[in-house]
Order: C-alpha cells, then sequence, then structure tokens
C-alpha cells in the first residue's frame, strides 16, 4: 500500500443494498438514526404491553367484545409498528447516504389517533362503570 492511501473494507454481503450507495454520513447522525429506531420499539412494547394488560386487567371494566376489540387493535398496531420500525431505520439511513430529504414517518398520525381512542374508551368505561 502506498503511503496517503486508505486500506479499503470488503462491502458486507448481508447488507442492504442501498446502503451501498452515497457516502458514509456523519457517525452522530447514523447513531441517532438507532436510537430513533430503538424509541420507536419502545412505543410498539409499550402498545403491546397494553393489549395484554386490557385482555388481564380489565374485565370487571369492559364486557368482553369491547376487551377483545380494544386488546386487539393494541396488539395489532404493536406488531406492525415494531415490523415498520427496521424498514424505517434503512429507508432514513438511505435518504442520509445519499443526501436525500428523509422520509416523513406515516405512522405518527395513527399512532396518536389509536392510542387517543384507547384513552377515551378506558376512560369513559371506568366512568360508566364506577359512576361519573
Amino acid at each position: 500500500m502506498e503511503s496517503g492511501e486508505q486500506p479499503t473494507t470488503p462491502p458486507r454481503k448481508r447488507v442492504p443494498r442501498a446502503l451501498h450507495l452515497g457516502e458514509d454520513p456523519d457517525p452522530r447522525f447514523t447513531l441517532a438514526n438507532e436510537r430513533t429506531f430503538l424509541a420507536w420499539i419502545r412505543t410498539s412494547l409499550a402498545l403491546l404491553a397494553g393489549g395484554i394488560a386490557v385482555e388481564a386487567f380489565t374485565h370487571e371494566i369492559f364486557d368482553d367484545t369491547a376487551r377483545k376489540v380494544l386488546g386487539t387493535l393494541l396488539l395489532i398496531l404493536g406488531g406492525l409498528l415494531a415490523a415498520s420500525a427496521a424498514g424505517r431505520w434503512l429507508r432514513v439511513e438511505a435518504a442520509m447516504r445519499q443526501k436525500r430529504s428523509l422520509p416523513i414517518p406515516i405512522w405518527i398520525p395513527l399512532i396518536a389517533l389509536i392510542c387517543a381512542v384507547a384513552a377515551i374508551t378506558v376512560l369513559v368505561a371506568i366512568w360508566v362503570t364506577n359512576g361519573f
């Protein structure tokens, strides 16, 4: 190797093709993207825990149908969010490498809506059951 040359690393085989294009972004941005990915995963776990809690602990508050619908809705949303977190991480990483605008997270309005509906449903059920 001549002086001044940087050693080249062989391309990684299991890295998605989108990450081979462009330049490596500043490591701080990549690490921030990973922290965001982990935040999406934490949110997903919270939704999954909420769905399990609704099914396990709200027998006195909800009738069977309402409990199953609310619990299932939270579980499905948590699963979808976990499944999409990796795809979002990949799209953001590819955009940073290719110096493109970052993709808009389409999940935020849906998560906000479903969480608001779940919170209002639980609140109304508690008021109806225990009296307002």
